[in-house]
């Protein structure tokens, strides 16, 4: 029966090309749309290199200070909170610490190369699952001396010493002369948490270790034995937190700092929250913006759609003299819309593989390597079924509503 079903769909679609056309290119251009956006979402939050072990993996962005006259001040922490603070926490498995990103100017061949340099320390690399091309990272010996070694990316390597192995070999970066000791694929810039171009020991900035407050230009990561041990981290900084703000010298004081996921701090940041991290109504705002822009090419199929069906009135009449049912009908009104959706959706991820490649080549995104991994792939399979349902089942419920004679005589009342 389907297979007598899918023959039907094909014989009508080649029928009205035109249709089929504007079907196919409504369908097809919306899903490229989702599935750009869901490769950069996937790309940017989900468990990518580095940061493979997300569902292990917290990271605190900033701090927040209120203060009872209405004064606010936020953003990352300072190295002395970290270390007074987030370092001796009971719970986690390692914590690390890690400065932003700066960037810096280097010179190779009388050209000049701007670079993003990253401070950190040893527990950044074990905690990161990077991809070494060559050597290893910087050792703990390396941290508490102070050495001027350094990792960089596959780029820098590539602007430096062309294909010849980049270990042992030195680097000038910002005045200073580094000895390569590692290099790793590029990380994307959407990949913040980790993104640099040169990473360096976290001792080389020993100067702002002693300065006193709450904000710096510092990220803690920390890493959970488990998952279920997330919601102890949680709980424990909390209580950190709070003895903290007890111990700030101006009355009324109210501190704001939270171990979150990336997609929390980002929910957290993008409304505005200091206590729940929002991330259910950003999943909220982000599914109904897919509906809103799933809803007019929908409309515009559900259209088409009765069009094409009520054409085949007769057709209807003939099958329901013969007996056939109108849940019978409707099934195979909807099997011909997923069968479409799904050419569309063909179409769709050939035409996000070609946008997802123009975006990698173009260098809008620094280090950016989209692709149509699993999961993006899985979600677009769900959006083709979804975006077919939503287009056929009223069409087909329409016309299987359709009496028999009135059918077979070409109506549609």
């Amino acid at each position: 029966m389907l297979k007598n079903y899918l023959k039907i769909a094909w014989k009508v679609l080649l029928r009205r090309k035109f249709f089929t056309f504007i079907s196919l290119f409504g369908i097809s251009f919306t899903l490229m749309v989702l599935m750009v956006a869901t490769s950069l979402f996937d790309h940017t939050f989900g468990p990518q290199m580095p940061e493979r072990e997300t569902d292990k993996l917290l990271f605190v962005n900033m701090v927040r200070e209120q203060i009872q006259d209405g004064y606010n001040s936020s953003g990352p922490i300072s190295y002395h909170f970290f270390d007074r603070n987030i370092r001796p926490l009971n719970t986690p498995e390692t914590v690390s610490v890690n400065s932003m990103f700066f960037q810096v100017n280097s010179y190779i061949n009388n050209r000049k190369l701007a670079l993003d340099i990253k401070y950190t320390d040893r527990e950044f690399w074990d905690i990161l699952d990077f991809n070494f091309l060559e050597g290893n990272a910087f050792t703990q010996q390396d941290v508490k001396g102070a050495n001027r070694v350094a990792v960089i990316n596959e780029n820098t390597r590539e602007q430096y010493f062309g294909k010849a192995p980049a270990v042992g070999q030195y680097i000038v970066v910002d005045q200073v002369k580094y000895k390569v000791v590692g290099v790793v694929e590029n990380v994307p810039v959407l990949r913040v948490q980790s993104y640099a171009d040169v990473w360096v020991p976290v001792t080389l900035k020993s100067q702002e270790f002693n300065k006193p407050g709450l904000r710096g230009t510092y990220f803690a990561t920390i890493k959970a034995k488990t998952p279920n041990d997330i919601p102890k981290i949680k709980a424990e900084y909390a209580a950190m937190m709070q003895e903290v703000e007890r111990q700030q010298p101006q009355k009324g004081t109210k501190l704001f700092s939270f171990p979150d996921t990336f997609l929390e701090s980002f929910a957290r940041a993008f409304l505005g929250r200091d206590q729940e991290t929002g991330l259910g109504m950003l999943y909220g705002i982000l599914a109904g913006l897919t509906f809103l822009f799933m809803l007019l090419p929908t409309i515009n199929l559900v259209n088409i759609n009765i069009s094409r069906i009520m054409e085949r009135s007769s057709e209807i009449g003939v099958r329901k003299a013969f007996g056939a049912t109108s849940s019978t009908i409707i099934g195979q009104f909807i099997v011909e819309n997923i069968f479409l959706t799904l050419l569309g959706g063909l179409l769709g991820f050939l035409l996000s593989a070609g946008a997802l490649w123009f975006i990698n080549d173009s260098g809008i995104i620094v280090y950016a390597d989209l692709d149509l991994n699993l999961r993006v792939f899985a979600i677009g399979l769900l959006l083709c079924l979804v975006f077919g349902l939503l287009s056929g089942v009223y069409p087909a419920y329409k016309m299987s509503r359709l009496h028999a004679v009135e059918a077979l005589k070409g109506g549609s009342k």
